[in-house]
């Protein structure tokens, strides 16, 4: 199969092109430059590949949490794309995504990405070669979080630079290590959304939403 994924949810922004299980990304850590980014990596990739838009199985992106401006660049460049190429779209999580390229740390992912007012966006995945939410996705104050597992843990996101006293407390000797410098990859969301599309889990570009988890717009 052949899509495109895109990922402007963080200070990070890339795509990735799958072909037949063969992912290739454009990464770029640049706050605030997204909407000037994007389409010129995907351009490239699809330029590289000797593709078109056309020539694809679907379009995917990573479609929140996160910050709230990078999650409507990335909805709008998606549905944008879907449209314009009569595509299926994919939407796969912020934290799904973040959690699939820390696989094989643990037997679960915990992540946490800096939701700003003091909270973070977190959800904890098992590490089942493309990753599975186990319970749900939520925001709140990280001394809020609670253990609810046995396992052993690895915590990956920005939320774990800011708050990795309290979150470490939580996990306790569960954890193994964490990683606060990590932000999503396109090419992570390409693995998953490869699975979501053979699995008929697609929808169509009118159907394309953002998934704030929280309510209140902090930028």
């Amino acid at each position: 199969m052949k899509l495109i994924a895109i990922d402007t949810t963080t200070e990070a922004c890339s795509a990735a092109l799958l072909v037949n299980d063969i992912v290739k990304e454009q990464y770029e850590l640049a706050p605030r430059q997204h909407a000037e980014l994007i389409l010129p990596m995907i351009d490239s990739l699809l330029s590289d590949a000797s593709l078109t838009l056309g020539q694809l199985d679907a379009i995917a992106y990573t479609c929140g949490p996160g910050a709230f401006t990078g999650i409507r660049i990335g909805a709008g460049v998606a549905q944008g794309l879907a449209f314009s190429s009569d595509l299926p779209v994919v939407q796969v999580s912020t934290l799904a995504t973040l959690a699939q390229g820390n696989r094989g740390k643990a037997q679960f992912i915990a992540t946490a990405i800096d939701a700003r007012m003091n909270e973070i966006y977190f959800a904890v995945y098992r590490d089942t070669g493309i990753v599975e939410l186990t319970g749900a996705e939520i925001v709140d104050r990280a001394e809020n979080i609670r253990l609810t597992e046995a396992g052993s843990y690895f915590g990956a996101g920005s939320g774990w630079a800011r708050y990795h006293e309290p979150l470490s407390a939580v996990f306790g000797q569960n954890l193994t290590g964490f990683d606060g410098n990590q932000y999503p990859h396109a090419k992570n969301t390409a693995k998953i959304a490869s699975v979501y599309y053979k699995q008929g889990r697609i929808c169509d570009a009118a159907d394309v939403a953002p998934i704030y988890i929280r309510n209140k717009v902090t930028g």
